[in-house]
C-alpha cells in the first residue's frame, strides 16, 4: 500500500472479495498456461533503429510470425510486408494478458518489446505467467547498455532505479553523494520529477543527463543541473544523474540508525543508537517480511526496508493520527510501499502475512500479544523486543528464561551544557530481548 493506511475493521465480505480475486487470477493464469502452444511465444526485443538494427535471428521470428503483439509504436517499425496479423496492446494490459495469450493459442505468436524485454518489460511479465520454458527471449541492447555506452559508464558501477509504474519516492534510498544513478521512467515527464525530488533533497548541485532515442536516428542528449532544470524531454528517455550534494547537506544512508531529526513523530520514536542495535538484531535479509508492532514513527520497518529494495513489512500501530504519521515518514524516506495497518495487536496478526522477523516496540504488558508474535514466527523467524519500564522487563525476563535469547540493556547519555560546562544527561535505559526460533 502506498502512502495510505489499512483500517484493520475492514469488513470480511471485502477480504473475501479479494480472496475470489486472487483465486480468480490464478485460475486465468493456470487456464493460460494450459491454452498455449507447444512451440514458446517469442518475445523479440527492438530498439529505436528499428528493423535496421534487428539481428537476423529476431528478424526471422518476427517474419515467421502469424500474429504480432506489441505498442503501436513498435507494430510501426515492422515493415508492410511482414504478414503477420498484427494486435496492439490493449489497456489495461495485465489484465488483458492471459486472455491474449489464450485467444492465439495455437499461432506463431511473437511479441515485440523495448530493448532488453526481461529489463522492467513484457518479457519478465510473460515469464512470470507462463514459465520459463513457455516464453522465449531475443534481446536488443537494453536503454541501460546504450546509455552506459554514451556516457562512458561501467554498467556494474552504474545503479539501475526502475520507476516505470512506480512512486518516484522510490528514488530516495538511492540519492547518496558521489553515486551514479540511471533512472528509468514511465514518459518524458520523469526527468523534471528526477530534478526536483534532487533539489528538494538537497541535491541540487547534482548533473542530470537525459538520453532520448537511444539508438535511434533521433538520439538526442541534454545536460543540466537539478535545481536549474527545466528543459521538455522526449518519451523515450533515459535520467542519468551523478549525485552532489549541496553544501550542509547531511547525507540519508541505508544503514540503520539515521538521525532521528529524519522522522516526524510526536515523541514515540525508537531513537537513533537504539535503532541501529535493534535492527541489528532483527537482521534484515532480502526479500523476508517484517513485522513492526507498536509502530511509534515506523522507524524500523522504514530502516528494515531501506537496507534492501526488497525487504517488506508492515507497521502495525493502534493510533490513527500516529499511523498517518508513518505513511508520510514512509514516503518521504524513500520507502512508499510500507504497509501501514491501524489497528490494536494482538487483534490483527492474524489478517498479516506470515513474517520472518518481529519487532515489538510497544504494548509488551498485553495480554496474548507476545504469544500471538512467537507463534507466527517460522523456524529461523527473528524476534526482538524493547522495553523501558519494570513491567515491560519483567515480561522479556519471562520469556527469556522460557524460550531463551539475549538480554541486553542499552544506557546512552548526551552532552548538555551545564551552565558555562558541559554535562551527560542520560536517556532512559532501553532493554532488548532478542531471540531466533529454531
Amino acid at each position: 500500500m502506498s502512502g495510505t493506511v489499512e483500517e484493520a475493521g475492514q469488513e470480511a465480505g471485502q477480504e473475501a472479495g479479494q480472496e475470489a480475486g486472487q483465486e480468480a487470477g490464478q485460475e486465468a493464469s493456470q487456464e493460460a498456461r494450459a491454452a498455449v502452444p507447444a512451440a514458446p511465444v517469442v518475445v523479440v526485443g527492438i530498439g529505436a533503429d528499428g528493423w535496421e538494427g534487428l539481428a537476423p535471428t529476431s528478424r526471422a521470428e518476427v517474419e515467421r510470425a502469424e500474429v504480432l503483439l506489441g505498442s503501436a509504436r513498435q507494430l510501426d517499425l515492422v515493415p508492410a510486408e511482414v504478414p503477420a496479423e498484427r494486435v496492439p496492446w490493449p489497456s489495461p494490459l495485465t489484465e488483458a494478458l492471459p486472455g491474449l495469450v489464450e485467444a492465439h493459442a495455437g499461432r506463431a505468436l511473437v511479441v515485440l518489446a523495448s530493448g532488453d524485454p526481461m529489463l522492467s518489460g513484457i518479457g519478465t511479465t510473460l515469464t512470470r505467467l507462463l514459465g520459463a520454458d513457455r516464453v522465449r527471449v531475443l534481446p536488443a541492447p537494453s536503454s541501460v547498455s546504450l546509455a552506459c555506452a554514451r556516457l562512458g559508464w561501467a554498467v556494474e558501477d552504474t545503479e539501475v532505479v526502475t520507476l516505470v509504474g512506480r512512486p518516484i519516492e522510490l528514488l530516495h534510498p538511492h540519492v547518496q553523494p558521489g553515486r551514479r544513478l540511471l533512472v528509468l521512467g514511465s514518459d518524458g515527464e520523469t526527468p523534471a520529477q528526477v530534478a526536483a525530488l534532487l533539489a528538494g533533497r538537497g541535491y541540487g548541485q547534482s548533473l542530470v543527463t537525459v538520453l532520448g532515442g537511444l539508438g535511434g536516428p533521433d538520439e538526442e542528449v541534454r545536460t543540466g543541473t537539478a535545481a536549474t532544470w527545466s528543459q521538455p524531454a522526449p518519451a523515450l528517455v533515459v535520467t542519468a544523474v551523478e549525485c552532489r550534494a549541496d553544501r550542509g547537506t547531511m547525507p540519508l544512508p541505508t544503514t540503520p540508525g539515521l538521525p532521528d531529526g529524519a522522522y516526524e513523530s510526536d515523541g514515540q520514536l525508537t531513537r537513533a543508537e537504539v535503532r541501529a542495535v535493534t535492527l541489528a538484531r532483527l537482521a534484515a535479509v532480502p526479500g523476508q517480511l517484517l513485522w513492526d508492532v507498536g509502530a511509534g514513527a515506523g522507524s524500523i520497518g522504514i530502516e528494515w526496508m531501506r537496507a534492501h529494495p526488497t525487504c517488506r513489512a508492515v507497521a502495525v500501530e493502534a493510533s490513527a493520527e500516529r499511523a498517518e504519521r508513518i505513511a508520510r515518514n514512509a514516503a518521504r524516506l524513500g520507502v512508499p510501499y510500507l504497509r501501514v495497518v491501524h489497528g490494536h495487536a494482538p487483534d490483527v496478526l492474524s489478517r498479516l502475512g506470515a513474517p520472518d522477523a518481529v519487532f515489538i516496540g510497544g504494548g509488551l504488558t498485553t495480554p496474548l500479544l507476545v504469544e500471538s508474535c512467537w507463534d507466527a514466527l517460522p523456524v529461523g523467524g527473528r524476534m526482538v523486543a524493547n522495553a523501558v519500564t519494570v513491567e515491560s522487563e519483567a515480561v522479556l525476563a519471562q520469556w527469556h528464561a522460557r524460550v531463551g535469547g539475549e538480554l541486553v540493556r542499552i544506557e546512552v547519555s548526551r552532552a548538555e551544557p551545564v551552565g558555562s560546562f558541559t554535562g551527560w544527561k542520560p536517556a532512559m535505559p532501553v532493554t532488548i530481548w532478542s531471540v531466533t526460533r529454531w
